[in-house]
């Protein structure tokens, strides 16, 4: 029973609900200006103008927002550049910390992309929209009122017409009065003759006429103002003022709908907006303060150990000269070790600088480190080997895959000729096999490296402390592979200072740069005006650079053949070419040449052809000037 008494209540609520929604939109038809404020002609002309003016209004809002909004999106583009990190602290781009901040960065450079999509939205969407239909309402607008204006400007000629004639007529019968009066004393007057009685009769006649002409006049006026004003007042007055009620209700419409897409842009970027905020919330979980500290000592981490207890010394039972020089020693030696492992960096860029003359062994490499990395600490260096083997090995299986590549090439070309010549496979064989050798042999040097590296006590303070053994009567000498070996003299037994050893190594250097040895232990160089391109023995691992290495030596060293590259393609030459730098040679348009070594980023390509004298001239010409052809 209760269930059916609130189902009946509900149905009942809400036909009430439907009818009153029926009896508001009736009345709302009901509701005209034409009708409701017919005699409000001037207020509704004020009202729709500030209705319009209310319309250019909101439009200034917007294009005062869209200025915020752009310049917001632009002070945080800004924003995001100046605080990207420079090249100088890309070093620190490992850490969580860092690349957590450089998230953060790109989400703000998201968020401004998206503020200038608000203002864009805005700029073409509802501003335009704004400013056409405040102009167009404007027009509407002028056009009804000037509509209404001539109404009005006729009725007014109406009354104008229907007052005058009103008047006339009000003459015209005080006229026939006064004539009519005159007419009865004229004949009751026995003074007049019958001719004046007569005559005051015919003005009377007259007078009379005048006045039901007037009377017509005024009639027919009056009926054709009542018509105009009826019409005025229920047809066309009504008509203009319900254009007007159009018009404001599209600008009141229109108001609507431009609020509402301003906000529908808005909400169209808030999930974008919202994933950005939560690619900042994720950025900044990812940060891991173990996993920084961790990496901080990978990097830092010496591998030296800290210095043991400084031994008591009795100077009673002591030569005075030996203790002053162990107190020496040690104090040289602490000072090493703090260089060693507060300041790796800038040690090695001191070694770079003042290792300029030093020997072959300890040749530079293009970051200004030694080739072995001796001039690190030996955790850092073993990091370094380590690496750099990978390296190695990674460089080796590509080559060795490239190499059963072009075997099994070859092996198709042998059983049918027509796919290819094998011979042009034969030379990319040839040169991967020696790119193979060449690794192999770099891989067993460096895996030594790794080897001797790894044989050091690590109980030592730093690399430089061996040095301190000169005054124990050693003198040590420096390997490429970064050890220092200690050999004692069989002669006098005199102990070598810094300056005698200092001077033996830069006569070395000097001896070496007599005999035409260089110290670079690539010997090749991208450039042309290097002056290397036209000789073999600027290739690496021989020539001048293992001469150098059997001149110093080394314990360990390896050789290998020289040997003439073989091409890796074909050019053509586009225009002509006058070699004016060292290195370069000349070539005509149209000449063909063999390529040995491709473009590395200079712009310098370099090209052999066979000479007259049965041999090849090889050099460096512009890669723009070619047109190559690449063997596959």
């Amino acid at each position: 029973m209760l269930a059916l008494l609130a189902g009946g209540s509900s149905r009942t609520s809400s036909s009430n609900k439907l009818a009153e929604s029926e009896n508001a939109a009736q009345n709302s038809n009901n509701m005209s200006w034409g009708n409701e404020l017919w005699d409000q002609n001037e207020n509704l002309a004020i009202h729709t103008n500030r209705g319009i003016d209310a319309l250019d209004k909101y439009a200034n809002f917007l294009r005062d927002r869209v200025a915020i909004e752009t310049e917001y999106a632009g002070k945080l583009r800004r924003l995001v550049k100046n605080y990207q990190p420079k090249k100088k602290e890309e070093e620190d781009n490992e850490f969580t910390s860092m690349q957590a901040f450089r998230n953060l960065l790109k989400e703000v450079g998201d968020l401004a992309g998206q503020r200038e999509v608000v203002s864009e939205s805005l700029q073409l969407q509802i501003i335009a929209g704004v400013t056409l239909l405040s102009k167009t309402l404007r027009e509407e607008r002028k056009k009804c009122l000037s509509d209404g204006a001539s109404l009005q400007q006729n009725l007014t000629t109406q009354l104008s017409s229907l007052d005058r004639a009103k008047r006339n007529y009000e003459k015209a019968y005080r006229d026939s009065e006064k004539a009519v009066d005159s007419y009865k004393r004229a004949d009751m007057d026995l003074n007049l003759s019958r001719a004046e009685v007569e005559r005051y009769k015919n003005v009377m006649t007259s007078k009379i006429q005048q006045s039901d002409d007037a009377k017509n006049e005024y009639a027919n006026q009056l009926q054709k103002t009542n018509n105009l004003q009826q019409q005025h007042y229920s047809m066309l007055l009504p008509a203009v003022l319900n254009r007007l009620q159009e018009l404001d209700e599209k600008r009141t419409r229109g108001f609507r709908e431009f609020i509402v897409g301003a906000a529908d842009v808005e909400s169209s970027v808030a999930p974008i907006i919202a994933r950005c905020m939560e690619g900042i919330v994720k950025a900044g979980e990812s940060i891991n303060e173990k996993e920084d500290t961790f990496k901080v000592i990978e990097r830092y981490q010496s591998g030296f150990t800290p210095p043991r207890d400084i031994p008591f010394e009795d100077l009673s039972k002591c030569d005075p000269d030996s203790v002053q020089d162990s107190h020496y020693s040690n104090s040289t030696s602490n000072h090493l070790t703090m260089r060693g492992t507060m300041s790796a960096n800038k040690l090695k860029k001191r070694v770079g600088i003042f290792n300029i003359f030093g020997s072959n062994k300890n040749s530079l490499t293009a970051d200004g480190q030694k080739e072995d990395f001796s001039d690190l600490p030996p955790n850092q260096r073993r990091k370094k080997l380590q690496a750099k083997i990978a390296e190695l090995q990674q460089k080796i299986a590509q080559e060795t895959n490239a190499r059963d590549g072009l075997m099994k090439m070859k092996i198709v070309y042998e059983a049918n000729s027509s796919l290819g010549n094998p011979m042009t496979v034969e030379g990319q064989l040839n040169e991967s096999e020696h790119k193979l050798e060449k690794l192999k042999v770099d891989l067993k040097k460096y895996q030594g490296f790794l080897e001797k590296a790894s044989q050091v006590p690590v109980a030592t303070s730093s690399p430089q402390a061996n040095r301190n053994q000169l005054q124990n009567g050693h003198r040590t000498s420096r390997h490429s592979n970064g050890s220092a070996d200690d050999h004692h003299d069989d002669g006098d037994d005199q102990p070598d200072d810094a300056g005698s050893l200092s001077r033996s190594d830069s006569e070395d250097n000097v001896a070496q740069i007599q005999n035409g040895h260089n110290n670079n232990n690539n010997g090749s160089s991208a450039s042309p005006e290097s002056g290397l391109g036209t000789s073999h023995t600027s290739l690496p691992g021989s020539g001048q650079g293992s001469a150098n290495e059997n001149a110093i030596g080394e314990d360990t060293y390896y050789e290998t053949e020289v040997e003439t590259l073989n091409p890796l393609g074909t050019c053509k030459a586009l225009y002509p070419f006058e070699a004016s730098s060292e290195g370069s040679i000349p070539m005509n348009e149209g000449e063909e040449l063999q390529v040995i070594e491709i473009d590395q980023g200079d712009g310098w390509t370099r090209v052999r052809r066979a000479n007259n004298s049965n041999g090849w001239d090889e050099g460096f010409v512009p890669t723009s000037y070619i047109e190559c052809t690449l063997y596959a």
